[in-house]
């Protein structure tokens, strides 16, 4: 009796912190914050290591059954900037939030598709892969071949890189960070002005010695610490751009592809120290009430307030004229942000898998499966679980108890799981106001995440399907006790992996054949054509890649659409990389 109370006790608030998961609601703001202020607990995380006294502080701040305010954004932050340079998810999550200031490395090949045998004399768009760049290698009038430029870098290149998918020319998003930077606030209706987007652009970075923009690489300056390695007459074939299964998109796709995942394009070295993220609510405010009931998807930057954006301006401004030597904390935040999605990627996955494989099994399935759940959850809690840790031991200890304390005796697991990757001794170090944003954002995360699991795992010691820890004497747990579990456990990480979204999980299940590619629908292919200037042009008419393998539908006429049914919300499917019709 007393497992089945203090299961369903459990059970009580899955619903709720699904849905707190799921939406963010307005943020009352207060006053305006200093720029060196964070909502975050600075004591907290400068305590000493001393013995256990570096989490015994947490515990009574520290509640299982709280989640995260509705309108944390610390989860986003850190997914984004787990996305960093990776083509996956920024095709998937299109509308960017993130600003960073980098370098191309030196010894860097660059690329550049022409229809002239000349450098480009002003701002111009080029590639990190050859792929990319030949599909804009062109005929010249009375020329049979096209111009192919390769580059190398001389020395570092400084450039600013915005995340998302921001080399889409299109009004529902994907531009914003670029508008706001380039001239002070968004402009949809300029979204296909690409020309005066790059030109403004370098007028903009001129005064900051910023030698081009990452999304693909948009150069101010084609000699300015670049080298012509060769200028080459290639043999135009081919020159269908988005003819379904054009051999030239097909493999400009594929290329994508190489660097869809971490560490994704590896050819430029980011500053993180340097970031500015609009997901921050201490400098963007605004946007919480924009992104009111809002999925991911559609978040964008719209809405923002004046204020808002004159105050990222001036950070941008502050990181850019930075000295050279300017004081950081030397952490490498890509590294941690990987070391955590490291540790509960799989695991979570793993766990999933097990629990969606429970709804019509038999009784001593069920049971298995419980037995093999805990089992998995305790092995992620395993350097967190004290020998001192013990559950109540009858059902009169937890009846005098509450539901909120039905798990007070594992909060010292709870303590020591979240803190661990960032109780880091920081007291006395240089900490810029990106860093702080990004610290905060690893606790937010691993402090969720370690709250789930420790629930699931206290529930599955409750239960009696702990091998190593029982609340009952070893008495056996009940069916239907069991059934009550799994299906907990199932809400409950249903609701975490949501709440994480971390692209890890987005792929093509079963995978993809040897002649085949995991794709998620990309610009501009299968994407509408109303925008656009002048929808009757070829160039204007491209079709989307074929939605499944072998199957390759005709050419459509120019001025038609051919829309993807995912072009707002893409999902992974499996494509053939080559044309059976050639």
């Amino acid at each position: 009796m007393f497992r089945a109370a203090a299961v369903w006790a459990l059970c009580l608030s899955s619903v709720f912190v699904t849905l707190c998961h799921s939406a963010q609601l307005p943020l009352t703001t207060g006053p305006e914050c200093s720029d060196h202020t964070r909502n975050i607990n600075v004591e907290g995380l400068r305590t000493s290591r001393g013995g256990l006294a570096f989490y015994t502080a947490e515990l009574d701040r520290l509640t299982l059954d709280e989640p995260p305010n509705i309108n944390s954004t610390g989860h986003l932050v850190f997914e984004t900037v787990n996305s960093l340079l990776q083509h996956w998810p920024n095709t998937r999550m299109r509308n960017g939030h993130t600003i960073v200031p980098g370098i191309v490395r030196p010894g860097t090949l660059i690329y550049h598709g022409t229809s002239l045998e000349k450098l480009p004399t002003g701002p111009e768009w080029a590639a990190f892969d050859p792929e990319h760049s030949f599909l804009f290698c062109k005929n010249a009038a009375g020329e049979d071949g096209c111009w192919h430029l390769t580059l190398i870098t001389t020395r570092p290149l400084k450039v600013l890189y915005f995340d998302g998918s921001s080399a889409a020319n299109m009004p529902f998003g994907t531009m914003d960070a670029q508008d706001i930077v380039a001239w002070g606030e968004m402009k949809p209706a300029w979204a296909i002005e690409e020309r005066k987007r790059i030109k403004d652009l370098c007028t903009w970075g001129w005064k900051y010695d910023i030698h081009g923009f990452v999304s693909e690489i948009m150069l101010c300056n084609f000699t300015s610490g670049l080298s012509v390695l060769s200028f080459l007459n290639l043999a135009n074939t081919n020159p269908q751009l988005y003819r379904t299964g054009s051999p030239r998109l097909i493999e400009a796709i594929n290329a994508g592809t190489w660097h869809n995942n971490y560490p994704g394009l590896n050819r430029i070295q980011l500053d993180l120290s340097g970031l500015i993220s609009f997901y921050d609510t201490d400098l963007v405010p605004s946007l919480v009430t924009a992104r009111f009931l809002q999925e991911r998807w559609d978040h964008r930057l719209q809405n923002i307030s004046e204020e808002d954006i004159a105050r990222v301006t001036a950070r941008l401004d502050e990181i850019l004229t930075r000295s050279p030597g300017h004081p950081t904390s030397g952490i490498d935040w890509i590294a941690l942000i990987r070391t955590v999605v490291d540790r509960y990627s799989e695991r979570l996955e793993l766990i999933r898998r097990l629990l969606n494989s429970t709804e019509d099994w038999d009784s001593q399935n069920v049971i298995d499966c419980a037995n093999k759940t805990q089992t998995q959850l305790r092995a992620i809690l395993t350097p967190y679980i004290l020998s001192t840790v013990m559950p109540p031991r009858s059902y009169e200890t937890f009846s005098k108890r509450n539901r909120t304390q039905v798990s007070d005796w594992a909060k010292p697991v709870f303590a020591l799981c979240t803190r661990t990757h960032t109780d880091m001794p920081i007291y006395g170090v240089p900490m810029t106001d990106s860093e702080w944003l990004l610290l905060n954002a690893v606790q937010e995360t691993t402090q969720e995440i370690c709250r789930v699991i420790t629930n699931m795992w206290t529930s599955g010691v409750l239960a009696g399907v702990d091998s190593f820890l029982s609340s009952t004497a070893g008495s056996e747990a009940s069916v239907d006790i069991i059934r009550t579990l799994t299906k907990t456990w199932r809400i409950d990480l249903s609701g975490l992996m949501q709440w994480l979204d971390w692209n890890t999980w987005v792929k093509c299940n079963p995978a993809c054949g040897p002649e085949e590619m995991c794709y998620l629908t990309t610009w501009p292919a299968g994407f509408p054509l109303s925008y656009w200037p002048d929808p009757t042009k070829e160039r204007y008419s491209p079709t989307p890649v074929p939605t499944q393998p072998g199957h390759f539908p005709r050419d459509p006429p120019p001025g038609s659409e051919v829309i993807a049914d995912d072009w707002k919300r893409p999902h992974p499917r499996c494509v053939q990389r080559i044309d059976p019709r050639l």
